[in-house]
């Protein structure tokens, strides 16, 4: 394979066996020919046995599994190379012989094959499931399929610029289209939901009335419900790992286009197609929905001292749960348990040292031989043996070490008390000069570099989540000071350790991201209103609903990753929309009653039939994310669910108690 060099494929074919001789020490190969006789072949099994370098390493203890690993360069892995190696495999599989393929370019392989095939199933799915709610609380065969057409346009150009600009579906990006279907249909709903009630208090309005209407109350509380929505999504930008950031952009992109074509296509729709039935109610007789709106909006009013402290209580308990979030680098917890993926994983870490690597580099910044110093060496073996002893996670380390220590044992005689690294530093230096003259040198570069002034020492590790990694690191950096002594610096690198910094990343981001998109929100509800005030207590169930949801992953060991990390943007874009709509319904009640009560009734009556309307929507959207392949992308469907309601509940409580109590609309007299 041209992606694969052949000096960086290691197996009992390629390794070297060092031995003893008559004369001193010989580097050979383990065979360079099938061994055919039974004589040969013992000869093999003799020589894997008792090469502590190979057995447990290249081959397993019990004997039944060898180990080929090809290391490859950080800019070769494709999709077309994934598929090339599992046909390699497959090609040499028999009856007798299996093979398994496992390591992060495989499950990273997996993961780019399954993402869209997980797209294609869920989207049908969320498409029926939303069609269905819709109708239910539009009652209109007309009016859901506008609405439904506004979604499927907007998903068609988020993903039409995605392919313009050339930009690739990462596994995060198989979620768009479920956010686009289950955010897009709000406006929807807010739009038709106005018009409703406006028909329902004038049956003889025409078309051209009520489409203006419509549009003259809600344009306003939609566009800026949009633009916060997709600041929401936007502030992603902040993060530094590529797939959240093109994410946040085409997620934004679809959100003011479901904005648009809201504005364009639904009061189009309404004039070609006409005006959906209303039910009809008699002059003295009450509505249902108002009457139940009426009262609940009387009861929160009354009893607001409830809504103030059972948020308080929420908070402290959220802010006790955020204290056990986790962060998980782990590719492999994205899978099923079960899965063949997982599964082969696990089979490999049962028989060897681990898929993941943690590649400890220790500079003597630039000062030669440091690494053929015995008390160097000898410091290198001891943290070698620590962590294979004490960390279960931990399955096998390989550094310049094993090469001394084996050189030793076999130039004397392979007495064991000799598996050792010798005092003396000039026998170090003559017997890995003994290597290069015998083996091949290019395999002593794997470890140390030319002039023995880096060692690099590979931790063979059982698992590749957060936790396991930084146990390991926590454990190397308690010998930091010894070998600050020596003049050695130490140095993270391997596959465990990107997927670590990408995770730190991650939360980097989802920290900056929550601060700049509430800090945007609430400067834009302020410019918005016009008061700052406004801005305050419209952040204020949005944040609540961050906090919640926080809570609930700390208290519920759900740990922080790729996907569960846009949880904040999400919670932020799609919970304020219920704010928005309320106060602004709020400040045209309140413009034309003194009676506080009275105000807080009809606004309840109006915005939140709407917003209740929406999050029963969206939380059905969203619940969609259970059919997923993906278990983070569940959770994500679970928590943003979770997050809908709290922000609802939010709004048309603590919320409306504060617009209440700060008086804002209530300051001058009406006339």
């Amino acid at each position: 394979m041209d992606e694969i060099e052949k000096a960086d494929v290691t197996s009992l074919y390629t390794a070297d066996n060092i031995i003893g001789t008559e004369d001193g020490m010989d580097v050979k190969a383990f065979y360079k020919r099938i061994p055919k006789s039974e004589e040969k072949l013992n000869e093999l099994k003799h020589n894997v046995e008792n090469n502590e370098m190979t057995f447990g390493r290249l081959v397993s203890y019990d004997q039944t599994v060898t180990v080929i690993i090809a290391e490859i360069r950080d800019d070769v892995f494709t999709q077309e190379f994934y598929e090339e190696i599992l046909a390699l495999a497959d090609s040499y599989q028999t009856d007798d012989i299996k093979i398994h393929v496992a390591g992060r370019p495989i499950v990273e392989g997996t993961m780019a094959l399954l993402g869209p095939a997980d797209m294609m199933k869920m989207v049908p799915i969320v498409l029926l499931v939303i069609t269905l709610v819709l109708f239910l609380m539009l009652r209109s065969v007309k009016s859901t399929l506008l609405t439904m057409a506004v979604v499927f346009f907007s998903t068609v150009w988020a993903f039409g610029l995605m392919a313009a600009v050339d930009i690739p579906i990462y596994a995060v990006s198989t979620m768009i289209p479920v956010m686009l279907i289950a955010i897009g249909v709000a406006d929807g709903i807010h739009l038709y939901s106005h018009l409703q009630l406006f028909l329902r208090k004038n049956p003889d309005a025409t078309k051209k009335e009520a489409t203006l209407d419509m549009l003259q109350n809600m344009w306003k509380p939609v566009v800026m419900t949009s633009i916060t929505t997709a600041v929401g999504f936007i502030s992603l930008l902040t993060s530094q790992v590529y797939p959240i950031k093109y994410f946040g952009i085409f997620t934004a992109f679809g959100v003011l286009m479901a904005m648009i074509f809201s504005l364009v296509l639904i009061p189009a729709g309404l004039m070609i197609f006409g005006l959906p039935k209303v039910k009809k109610t008699k002059n003295n007789e009450t509505h249902k929905e108002t009457n139940l709106a009426h009262g609940f909006a009387a009861k929160v009013i009354k009893h607001k001292s409830v809504s103030i402290f059972a948020t308080a209580a929420i908070i402290i308990l959220s802010i006790v749960g955020m204290q056990k979030i986790w962060i998980n680098s782990s590719f492999l917890d994205k899978f099923e348990k079960d899965s063949e993926i997982v599964l082969t994983d696990k089979f490999i870490n049962d028989h060897f040292g681990g898929t993941t690597t943690l590649n400890l580099i220790l500079d003597s910044e630039g000062k030669k031989d440091v690494f053929k110093n015995p008390e160097v060496l000898k410091l290198v073996d001891k943290m070698q043996g620590q962590l294979e002893n004490d960390l279960e996670v931990v399955g096998n380390t390989f550094a310049l070490t094993d090469y001394a220590k084996r050189m030793n044992k076999v130039m004397n005689a392979d007495k064991e008390e000799f598996n050792t690294i010798p005092d003396s530093r000039d026998l170090v230096a003559q017997y890995l000069l003994l290597y290069e003259m015998s083996g091949d040198p290019e395999n002593l570069n794997k470890v140390v570099d030319y002039d023995y002034a880096k060692l690099n020492i590979t931790f063979q590790l059982k698992s590749d989540n957060s936790k396991a990694i930084n146990s390991a690191i926590a454990k190397i950096d308690t010998y930091k000071a010894d070998f600050e002594k020596q003049g050695v610096k130490m140095n993270y690198a391997g596959s465990g350790y990107k997927g670590l910094i990408f995770t730190d990343l991650i939360l980097e981001g989802q920290i900056m991201s929550l601060i700049l998109s509430l800090i945007i929100v609430i400067i834009l509800l302020s410019l918005m209103f016009k008061n700052y005030k406004i801005g305050l207590i419209g952040a204020v169930p949005i944040t609540i609903t961050a906090l919640i949801s926080f809570g609930t992953m700390g208290f519920l060991d759900i740990p922080l990753n790729t996907t569960t990390a846009l949880l904040s943007s999400i919670a932020i874009g799609i919970g304020i929309d219920y704010a928005v709509h309320f106060i602004e319904q709020y400040r045209h009640n309140a413009s034309k009653s003194d009676d506080k009560l009275l105000v807080a009734q009809k606004t309840m009556a109006h915005s939140g039939r709407a917003i209740s309307f929406n999050a029963i929507v969206v939380i059905a959207g969203f619940m969609v994310l259970i059919f997923s392949v993906f278990p983070p992308n569940r959770e994500l469907g679970a928590l943003v669910s979770l997050n809908m309601f709290t922000s609802f509940v939010g709004t048309v409580t603590v919320m409306l108690v504060l617009l209440k109590v700060s008086n804002i609309y209530f300051k001058k007299t009406k006339s």
